[in-house]
């Protein structure tokens, strides 16, 4: 009998040598690789970048020099009434001021008098200016500005929506890892049953035990093979669940395949691809982590929105200046007694739009500090339980293993006991049954564990550059 339980097992191992040549090991880095690279949540990600440069060209613009022509002319039963052109370049500048150069030509019949110029045109160069509400900042200033901290927070958000798609992979991950190796326990422990009712059935034959006892043994068997259906109807449902992270470069999603396995050495690897590896919990700040520059660029632009706010309560004084001549061509024919110029002067008697609307720009700067403050205290207070959490799980890690190792010892001393006649199946199935679910417990302590290094990789907002 022991010659038959050697053959067995030798051919059972040949077995699983074969089918393990048939199978691809998915390794968790190229797996969110993979999520990075080609996830639409991931490429979506990379487009608050180019939203934050876009933004900022667009505020850009607002400094870009202008031509302006505005040409008017009419004519009626052969009378021309006027013809009139003017154009002009200006160049806005950082305080308030504006540069531009003017060339008008006017002429008619009709043509109002404060617009007769000389035949060959007037060209004019000057200067206007803001001198109380508009100097130190105004909307072009104040839009670009935003637009730089947008998109550095920009830059922020999409650190975070990159963790989050690939946290959520890796949940995705592990699970499919934990329903594999449950799935393993169950076929391991099938073969088992299946072997010792074979040696039950051919001792119950020979006379040397009763034959009820074939019967405990068949529904052991039955029990170990129902249990492997459910394990590979969750490794199913697992395995889509990954697939929904598998995507081509083309936008396709891709099935996993059945042939496709988890790397179950996984442990040695986690902390390198999370990149948490040598970051205990004395090292880590919260100075770098996102979601804080994130918040503290969005207060950064609601503080240059209540200068904005604030500087509308001055009066809006708005000078030009700006010297005429013929000849354009000679710099000395700009003189200082001939010149256009003007003064306007603006202010609301009770100023309460803009008293309201600075009032508003505190609340909501208020508002995001106390978000900031709040969000520094939770992300620093979740860092710490997940740290406190792997603690636990290396504890717990060391505790099962220990369990498993001695519920194996067990069932190898009852078996042992079994072969020499001095125990009972129903004693060596319930020793079995012990080691499987402390295997199975050890599983999922196992993939708690995974969970909790996933955790602190989200609550570190870490956005692995080496995938």
């Amino acid at each position: 009998m022991r010659i038959t339980i050697v053959f067995l097992c030798f051919i059972w191992c040949l077995s699983l040598q074969g089918q393990a040549q048939d199978t691809v090991v998915l390794r968790f880095n190229e797996f969110l690789g993979y999520v990075k690279k080609y996830h639409p949540i991931a490429k979506q990600a990379e487009l608050q970048l180019g939203m934050g440069q876009a933004k900022l060209m667009k505020a850009r613009g607002g400094f870009d020099p202008k031509i302006e022509v505005d040409y008017d002319r009419k004519k009626f039963k052969g009378t021309e009434y006027y013809d009139r052109l003017n154009a002009t370049f200006k160049i806005p500048t950082w305080y308030g001021i504006e540069l531009k150069g003017n060339f008008e030509q006017n002429e008619g019949e009709y043509l109002n008098p404060e617009n007769t110029v000389p035949s060959e045109g007037l060209y004019s160069a000057g200067v206007s200016m803001s001198v109380g509400q508009g100097f130190w900042i105004n909307d072009r200033m104040a839009t670009l500005k935003k637009a730089k901290y947008f998109r550095n927070q920009s830059q922020a958000d999409r650190d975070l929506l990159v963790n989050q798609i690939l946290y959520d992979a890796s949940l995705a991950y592990f699970d499919w890892l934990k329903a594999y190796n449950e799935a393993l326990v169950y076929k391991n422990y099938l073969e088992n049953a299946k072997f010792r009712f074979n040696g039950v059935k051919s001792s119950a034959y020979a006379g040397d035990i009763a034959a009820i006892d074939t019967v405990e043994a068949k529904i052991v068997v039955q029990t170990r093979a129902l249990g492997q259906e459910q394990a590979k109807v969750r490794l199913m449902k697992k395995a889509l669940e990954l697939s929904n992270f598998l995507w081509l470069n083309n936008g396709i999603p891709i099935e996993l395949q059945s042939n496709v396995v988890p790397d179950t050495a996984l442990e040695g690897e986690i902390d390198t691809t999370f990149e948490i590896l040598g970051k205990p919990l004395d090292d880590f700040t919260i100075d770098n982590h996102p979601k804080l520059k994130s918040l503290g660029y969005k207060i950064d632009g609601l503080r240059v929105e209540k200068r904005l706010k604030a500087n509308r309560l001055l009066p809006k004084i708005d000078l030009e200046y700006n010297f005429l001549t013929e000849t354009p061509e000679l710099i000395d024919s700009f003189e200082s007694n001939q010149y256009k110029a003007g003064f306007s002067f603006q202010l609301p008697l009770f100023l309460r739009k803009e008293r309201g609307d600075l009032k508003l720009a505190k609340f909501k700067l208020e508002a995001a500090q106390y978000e900031l403050d709040n969000t520094q205290i939770a992300v620093k207070n979740q860092i710490v339980s997940v740290y406190r959490e792997l603690e636990s799980f290396e504890s717990q890690n060391v505790l099962i293993n220990d369990m498993v190792q001695n519920y194996g010892t067990l069932l190898e001393a009852e078996e042992r006991k079994f072969s020499f006649g001095e125990s009972s199946l129903f004693l060596v199935n319930s020793r079995e049954s012990k080691l499987i679910d402390a295997e199975l417990k050890k599983i999922e302590v196992r993939n708690k564990y995974y969970i909790a290094k996933a955790k602190l990789f989200k609550s570190l907002a870490v956005n692995p550059q080496n995938l």
